[in-house]
């Protein structure tokens, strides 16, 4: 937003910045707030995670590059605007001109960084103490800016005209800037080009946040209520001198963490915040500009994307790790407005290819045997009336980002009105629970207490099946969606993981990418292994004899052969499973899940009840029991592993 008020001004500097920031915030706000009222929330997932990714670490890296020059103290004059690459060669050109504001910011930098590392090593050595270290973390920027106003006090107190390193200065006490903000038609045109770019900033950080923790906190949110949240923000504030804002993710996470559980600690923070600008101006005067830079670096660093992460992006598809990387690098060599444009075109452009140029498979010839019951397994008939519910969709028009969201929308709430919460009594406390989850009622308690519950007609979660008959394709953004609802699954079964399988996962590149998001293999319970131990697995025959569509793995054969997987090169004995998966061990798992080739044919010998050599080929790799051919033998692999 700064960039674009500053960009403005350079064309017209007859308009004060305070007016332009005031008018972009009120325009912004409105344009928001009717696409709330007119439901159009949706159009949010027209945003991918690349570029939001991007923005971020491009934005990230803008400012941290913008704030060196401060931390410095730099006594040379070049402008913090413009392009990161520009900033970043003009810090270095001028590095002789560094004064003392570079003892207190690279020190502040330091103790900032020093106190989160001894916090977390804390954390991980006592992990009884984790919350007592955790609020330590949260307050080290507080004591920081403390710690360094102190001695700047002491440093300035006699030389306030001259001090020894740059100052805050004097900060207006209250709301000086209260009134009507002014809009005409002149502010108007000056930013009417960048208010394309100003919306899509909004609508990306507040909408990225706030998705990111309801999924955490196991709650789902409505796009366009977020919307009219957004636009009353930016509309109102400007009443009061304020700038344009969206949802904060410092702020966000320091709450969640903190146990925040209803928006009246929204108002609790509003009543800190008008305390300090009306009791605390007289102390902001000795702040320095160089430790507060630090706190700036320090508090957007962290919003870089990691490597790992990026590795991840590659795993699940290198074509949206190159959007990302493309729009990084815009961004440091352009605008970040230029970025976002690039990133959200190539991922649309991309969309639209891989629909224009899709195309079929032949599948060649295919013997098909109709079995009435089980020929091969000589297990009991189980009745199907299993008390836990395998709930099964279907993907019908591809899964990518712009659908995707609503695919798992419509799955969960789907789950949540079919199933019931395993643990009914999730919460420890009734202060834990979300406000927006009315939970049990007092009377309703006390019978779970007194373990007198009647049984609900519910059933309680444990295996999902996706029909991918449809999908040819996914990206990172779907496939962070499919985690995403995973994990609030996950809670929503607790102590029991939920298992999923999926059907018709015809492309290897869709394979490769739910295997490297952890899909396609049995779910781990706690520390001790998978919590079921039986898999089925799809056959094709390569001999002579008759097979049916599906083999448990645990009756695959009565001797101790080993076969070697051809995805992972690894030798798999067949009929061993305990703690590890499928006689594979936990560490040759890992390995694995890391390796992205997709094994078609694993061969095994088995022999049948007649004493004739049967040749049959697992069609998936073996590693990777949860892939299925048809619905048929996911469903009989789901209730197995029951």
């Amino acid at each position: 937003m700064g960039s674009i008020i500053i960009k403005v001004q350079a064309v017209h500097p007859e308009i004060p910045p305070p007016v332009l920031a005031s008018a972009l915030a009120n325009i912004c706000g409105a344009i928001v707030l009717f696409l709330g009222l007119l439901r159009l929330g949706f159009i949010v997932d027209f945003i991918p995670l690349p570029a939001i990714s991007a923005f971020m670490t491009g934005s990230a890296i803008n400012v941290c590059a913008g704030q060196v020059k401060t931390v410095l103290g730099e006594k040379a004059h070049f402008s913090t605007r413009g392009a990161t690459y520009k900033i970043i060669i003009d810090t270095l050109k001028h590095l002789p001109s560094a004064r003392m504001d570079a003892a207190m910011g690279l020190t502040a930098l330091a103790m900032l960084y020093g106190i989160r590392s001894a916090c977390n090593y804390g954390t991980r050595k006592k992990p009884h103490k984790a919350k007592l270290f955790f609020f330590l973390s949260t307050l080290r920027t507080a004591f920081v800016v403390l710690f360094y106003t102190m001695i700047s006090a002491a440093v300035n107190l006699h030389r306030r005209n001259h001090p020894a390193f740059k100052l805050l200065g004097n900060v207006p006490r209250g709301f000086k800037a209260a009134g009507v903000p002014k809009i005409d038609v002149p502010i108007i045109k000056a930013f009417l080009g960048e208010l394309p770019a100003a919306v899509i900033v909004l609508l990306i950080e507040h909408i990225a946040i706030s998705k990111s923790f309801g999924r955490v906190n196991n709650y789902t949110i409505d796009p366009s209520q977020e919307f009219i949240a957004i636009g009353i923000s930016n509309l109102l504030g400007p009443f009061l001198g304020a700038y344009p804002a969206t949802g904060s993710f410092s702020r966000t996470a320091i709450k969640a963490k903190c146990g925040v559980r209803t928006p009246l600690a929204g108002v609790i923070t509003a009543v800190v915040v008008l305390l300090a600008i009306y009791a605390l101006p007289a102390l902001f005067f000795f702040i320095p500009k160089s430790s507060l830079s630090a706190v700036i670096i320090h508090a957007v660093g962290d919003l870089v994307t990691p490597l790992h992460i990026t590795y991840q992006f590659w795993c699940v598809s290198p074509i949206d790790a190159l959007i990302f990387f493309m729009g990084v690098i815009v961004i440091i060599f352009s605008t970040i407005e230029t970025g976002i444009y690039c990133t959200i075109g190539v991922s649309l452009a991309v969309l639209l290819f891989r629909l224009a140029k899709a195309r079929g498979q032949f599948l060649g010839y295919v013997q098909v045997h109709s079995v009435v019951g089980d020929h091969i397994l000589n297990a009991p008939q189980e009745d199907p009336s299993t008390g836990f519910e395998d709930s099964t969709e279907m993907v019908s028009e591809g899964f990518n980002y712009p659908n995707a969201n609503h695919y798992t929308d419509h799955l969960v709430s789907h789950i949540f009105k079919e199933t019931r919460r395993t643990n009914p009594q999730a919460w420890e406390t009734t202060g834990d629970r979300p406000w927006n989850d009315p939970g049990p009622t007092r009377a309703e308690r006390k019978i779970l207490m007194a373990e007198e519950a009647p049984t609900s007609p519910l059933p309680t979660l444990r295996a999902i099946i996706l029909d991918f008959a449809a999908v040819n394709n996914v990206d990172v953004t779907s496939v962070q969606n499919l985690i995403d609802v995973r994990n609030q699954l996950d809670r929503w079964a607790s102590p029991d993981t939920v298992q999923w399988h999926f059907t018709h996962v015809h492309n290897r590149w869709t394979k490769r990418a739910l295997a490297a998001a952890g899909f396609g293999f049995p779910a781990v319970s706690g520390g001790s292994g998978p919590r079921w131990q039986r898999s089925i697995f799809n056959v094709a025959e390569i001999l002579d004899g008759s097979l049916p569509s599906s083999v448990s793995h645990s009756d695959v054969g009565e001797s101790d052969d080993w076969s070697k997987d051809l995805e992972s090169g690894l030798k798999v004995q067949e009929n061993s499973v305990s703690s590890s998966v499928m006689g594979v061990s936990e560490d040759e798992i890992q390995v694995m899940r890391t390796d992205q080739k997709d094994a078609k044919v694993n061969t095994h010998r088995h022999r049948g009840r007649s004493g004739v050599g049967t040749g049959m080929a697992v069609v998936n790799g073996i590693n990777r029991p949860f892939f299925h051919v048809d619905l048929t033998s996911a469903l009989r692999s789901a209730m197995a592993d029951s």
